[in-house]
């Protein structure tokens, strides 16, 4: 159970992205211990996705690298640079060194809110990475799934707050 008391099943794009939980051996554990569904999932359409769970029990997140990627080395990730990008306003930085991304102006393509704390933004990918696992990806290089999984042209921000409220598909 995550720390906001959700129960993640596994084929949610959060079961591994999870940092702070409480592990039970099953989501009708979890569930049995006052845990809640994420918005969006009932159980029926968990029973319905047990043959794509089972083809995806090979799926780790770290399989596509560890974390956003620095690929051109000036300290701003994957992350900071798609917040840099997607910002109606310049932003602002934590230093002077300008890695980490505080504060810009992002509006929510799935609610219209405005939000101006970066760390009120995630990253999500428009296509989801076990997804790409599913169909294909186990057989590409390491490398070529860091790729992938840093493209900006798959990343764009979301509020928090929604994206922990979905499931992979």
């Amino acid at each position: 159970m995550s720390g906001s008391g959700l129960c993640h099943p596994t084929q949610s794009s959060w079961y591994e992205r999870t940092k702070n939980y409480q592990a039970f051996e099953s989501l009708e554990d979890c569930l049995a211990s006052g845990g809640k569904l994420p918005q969006g999932v009932s159980r029926v359409s968990l029973k319905g996705s047990q043959e794509q769970s089972d083809e995806r029990q090979n799926y780790k997140r770290s399989a596509f690298g560890h974390g956003w990627d620095d690929a051109d080395g000036d300290c701003q990730d994957s992350r900071a640079e798609v917040l840099i990008a997607t910002s109606t306003t310049q932003v602002r930085f934590a230093d002077n060194k300008r890695c980490r991304v505080i504060t810009g102006r992002w509006i929510s393509p799935f609610t219209n809110r405005v939000i101006q704390n970066g760390d009120d933004i995630e990253i999500d990918h428009v296509v989801p990475l076990a997804w790409a696992w599913d169909r294909g990806a186990m057989e590409w290089s390491m490398e070529k799934r860091k790729l992938f999984a840093n493209d900006p042209v798959n990343l764009f921000p979301v509020e928090a707050s929604l994206n922990s409220s979905t499931i992979t598909i």
